[in-house]
C-alpha cells in the first residue's frame, strides 16, 4: 500500500469516529509516515499514526492499532492544554517532528495550523533543535533515576529499557531525524555512519546488553517471544497504554516486524521491540493470566539474562552505565549538531 491512500483512510476515520466527539479539537498525523510523499510504500509493518487532540485533560485510554478498512492505523489522544503553546510544542522532542511539515487532517478553531506555521518556520533553528535533544536527555535520566526496585520484574525491564533507548533519539533529534519507536537502533546507526561517528553505536548496543548476541540466538527469543505474544493476545482483558500492541492486528508489526530485520541481518537492531514486547506480554499475564505469567516466564527471563540483566541490582547497574554513557552522548550530539547543514541560526 501507498502512503496516500493510508492518510486518506486515517482520515476517513477521523471523520467517522473522531469528529462527532464532544471534546475534538482537531487531528494530524504523526509518526514514521511524517515527511514522507503520497507515493511512497507503507510497508506491512508500519501504520498510520493519528494524534486526536481532545479539550478533556484526561484523555480515554487510546484506541491504539486498529485496521480500518485496509490500513493499520496507531491512534492516540492528546490534551489541548499540550499544545496551547507553540514554543512549549517545539522545545518538545516527541512532539514537535510532527509539526514540521502539514501534517492537519483537521482543525475546526484554527489553532493547530498556527502551532505548525510557527514550528515549521523554528524548526531546524540551532537553539530549538538543542532544546530539544536536551528533552530527550532529561527524559533518560529522570526515568532511569524513577526505576523502582521493589516493582514486579517485568516493570523494572521496561523501566530500564525505554529510557537506555532514548540515548539513540537524543541523536535522532540532533539529526533532524524522526525519532522513531520500534526502529530506533537502525536508525541511529545509520545517522552515525551519516557523520562519521559510527564507532559509537557498539556502546548503544552494549547498553542494551546484545552486541555480542548471533542473530541465532535473537531469532530464538523471537520465536518464544511468538509464543508468548499469541498466547497473551487471547487472554488480555485489563487495559494498559500499551493494549493495543499486543492484539492480533499488532502481530505484523510485532512479529514480522522483528523477522523482517533479522532475516535482512540485522538482528541486534531487532533485540529493543522483541524485549519490549516481551516485556508488555508478561505486564499483561500477570493481570490477566497469572498461571500463564508464571509458565511462559522462563523465555522471557532468558531473553533478559543474555542482556546481563537477571536481578534488580542488575538493572540498577545498567542504569547507572548509562548516566556515565551521557557525556560522551553529548559530545557527539554536539558534533552533529555542529556538522548538520540543516540547522540554522
Amino acid at each position: 500500500m501507498k502512503v496516500g491512500p493510508g492518510r486518506s483512510t486515517a482520515a476517513a476515520w477521523v471523520a467517522r469516529y473522531a469528529q462527532p466527539g464532544a471534546g475534538f479539537r482537531g487531528a494530524y498525523f504523526s509518526g514514521s509516515t511524517v515527511g514522507l510523499p503520497d507515493d511512497a510504500e507503507l510497508p506491512p509493518s508500519s501504520d498510520i499514526d493519528i494524534v486526536v487532540v481532545t479539550a478533556e485533560d484526561d484523555p480515554p485510554a487510546k484506541p491504539g492499532k486498529l485496521r480500518y478498512r485496509d490500513t493499520l492505523l496507531e491512534v492516540s489522544y492528546l490534551p489541548w492544554s499540550q499544545l496551547q503553546s507553540a514554543d512549549v510544542v517545539l522545545a518538545s522532542y516527541h512532539l514537535a517532528g510532527s509539526f514540521r511539515t502539514d501534517t492537519i487532517i483537521d482543525d475546526p478553531t484554527g489553532h493547530l495550523r498556527t502551532v505548525q506555521a510557527h514550528i515549521s518556520g523554528s524548526f531546524a533553528a540551532r537553539h530549538w533543535v538543542r532544546r530539544r535533544c536536551q528533552d530527550a536527555r532529561h527524559r533518560i535520566e529522570t526515568r532511569l533515576a524513577a526505576i523502582d526496585p521493589s516493582a514486579p520484574f517485568h516493570e523494572q525491564v521496561m523501566a530500564c529499557l525505554f529510557p537506555t533507548g532514548v540515548t539513540t533519539h537524543v541523536l535522532l533529534v540532533a539529526a533532524l531525524r524522526n525519532p522513531t519507536v520500534r526502529l530506533r537502533y537502525l536508525a541511529a546507526r545509520e545517522v552515525l555512519a551519516d557523520y562519521g561517528h559510527l564507532g559509537l553505536y557498539p556502546e548503544l548496543l552494549d547498553l542494551l546488553g546484545c552486541r555480542h548476541l548471533p542473530a541465532r540466538r535473537i531469532q530464538h527469543h523471537l520465536r518464544e517471544l511468538t509464543t508468548t505474544f499469541d498466547a497473551t493476545a487471547e487472554v488480555a482483558k485489563t487495559p494498559f497504554f500499551f493494549s493495543s500492541d499486543i492484539t492480533p492486528a499488532a502481530r505484523p508489526i510485532a512479529i514480522n516486524g522483528s523477522q523482517d530485520l533479522i532475516d535482512r541481518g540485522d538482528h541486534h537492531e531487532a533485540v529493543f521491540w522483541i524485549i519490549a514486547t516481551f516485556a508488555r506480554c508478561h505486564t499483561i499475564l500477570a493481570a490477566d493470566a497469572p498461571e500463564l505469567h508464571h509458565a511462559l516466564g522462563p523465555a522471557f527471563r532468558s531473553a533478559v539474562t543474555d542482556l546481563g540483566i537477571s536481578s534488580s541490582e542488575d538493572i540498577l547497574h545498567r542504569a547507572e552505565e548509562v548516566i556515565r554513557f551521557l557525556p560522551r552522548l553529548w559530545r557527539t550530539t554536539e558534533d552533529i549538531l555542529a556538522s548538520n547543514l540543516g540547522i540554522g541560526e
